[in-house]
């Protein structure tokens, strides 16, 4: 048995060294074809959101200044007024724009605290609710005769314009008050409403309320810009400021325009001068653009030179883009567009019978040389901006 087991085993080994010796070794040089993959399409880039656009109107009156002339002309009896009759001719120009601005020149204290003439204003409330009738938003107290009829005329008027849903600026009755920033919102763009004088005809408020009337101060006038601009869209500034019945820009006047233009205002409705002064630009430090109206004029008052009759409606478009990048980050830019100017006319006869009547429509009867008044009131208030307009309809 072991000996056919030995044989076995050696044949076998035999068989195994035999075939290593005798096969080939073949070497593999084809591998097997891979499925190539169809390249893969790169996702869509996200496309920027589409810009975003929108628009306001505004419009600004000079000096409301209501002599007792203009008062007694309203009267109508038991102590009360109607002031409507007098804006009758103007009031579509006023109404039919998002924002309208007055200068309340002479304060609107109320019948009772008595109503009062120069030097020491005080005018019914009725001048509030026309102003609020044709469409007035915003009115500036600050002036030289804010303290004309001290604290209480203050509160009152105040109090009324409150009553009326009006904003008032320039003028407080607390410090907390005095450094609230007001701002208004139109379609879409907010708007931060500034307002200064030179002085209140050297009346000085009481001791310790120095918040009454805000003064026109460098530093102050800055840093209030300054604050504006990261409230609201658009800053807009109301100046006392000029001569008197002067129809020339003076270098203070340009000096503060220059200033405020430097620190980010947008827009300065101006007055005091109670004639018109030209409209023009401005450019800041850093390459902004202001528009000025050196002098709304008087829009209503009892003054009767030339001149002293003759105001404005200005209007001006203020549009707002918004545009996005591809992150969805927004950069906002705001843009003063198309100033319009429609000058008007005080008409009244013998004290009595006020209007106010838009230049060109005012009768040779009234105006005899009103053609060549109206065309060199358009030269002269466009010198500086020829693009001005001019509302003749």
């Amino acid at each position: 048995m072991r000996n056919i087991l030995k044989k076995l085993f050696l044949l076998v080994a035999i068989i195994l060294t035999t075939g290593c010796s005798t096969t080939e070794t073949k070497v593999i040089t084809e591998y097997p074809t891979l499925k190539e993959e169809a390249p893969q399409p790169e996702p869509p880039k996200p496309e920027p959101k589409k810009p975003e656009h929108y628009s306001v109107s505004i419009s600004a009156i000079g000096d409301i200044l209501i002599h007792s002339s203009v008062y007694k002309d309203a009267a109508i009896g038991n102590n009360r007024y109607d002031f409507s009759k007098m804006f009758n001719h103007v009031k579509p120009y006023l109404e039919n724009t998002d924002l309208t601005f007055a200068n309340s020149e002479s304060i609107v204290g109320g019948q009772g605290i008595g109503l009062s003439d120069y030097p020491a204003f005080n005018s019914p409330f009725e001048v509030g609710n026309v102003l609020k009738d044709i469409g007035v938003d915003v009115v500036s107290m600050a002036n030289n005769h804010t303290l004309d009829r001290g604290e209480k005329a203050i509160i009152s008027a105040t109090k009324h314009w409150n009553n009326l849903g009006i904003t008032y600026v320039g003028a407080a009755t607390s410090q907390e008050e005095a450094e609230e920033i007001k701002i208004l919102t139109a379609n879409g763009i907010s708007f931060a409403f500034l307002a200064y004088t030179y002085g209140t005809n050297g009346i000085v408020p009481p001791e310790g309320k120095d918040y009454l009337v805000n003064y026109i101060d460098e530093e102050k006038l800055i840093t209030d810009i300054q604050s504006a601009k990261k409230l609201a869209d658009v800053v807009i500034l109301s100046l006392h400021i000029g001569n008197e019945y002067e129809r020339k820009i003076n270098a203070y006047q340009e000096k503060i325009a220059q200033l405020a233009s430097d620190n980010g205002a947008d827009i300065i409705f101006a007055h005091h001068p109670h004639v018109l002064q030209p409209v023009k630009w401005y450019e800041g430090m850093n390459g902004n653009k202001t528009f000025v109206i050196h002098s709304l004029g008087n829009f209503l008052s009892g003054q009767d030179k030339l001149y002293r009759q003759i105001g404005a409606v200005l209007q001006l478009e203020v549009s707002k883009t918004i545009t996005y990048d591809i992150e969805g980050n927004a950069t906002s830019s705001i843009e003063v567009t198309n100033p319009s100017l429609l000058p008007t006319y005080v008409k009244f006869s013998n004290w009595r019978n006020y209007e106010i009547i838009p230049l060109k429509q005012v009768s040779k009867e009234v105006l005899p040389n009103q053609e060549h008044l109206y065309e060199e009131i358009k030269s002269y208030m466009s010198q500086y901006v020829p693009e001005l307009m001019f509302i003749e309809d």
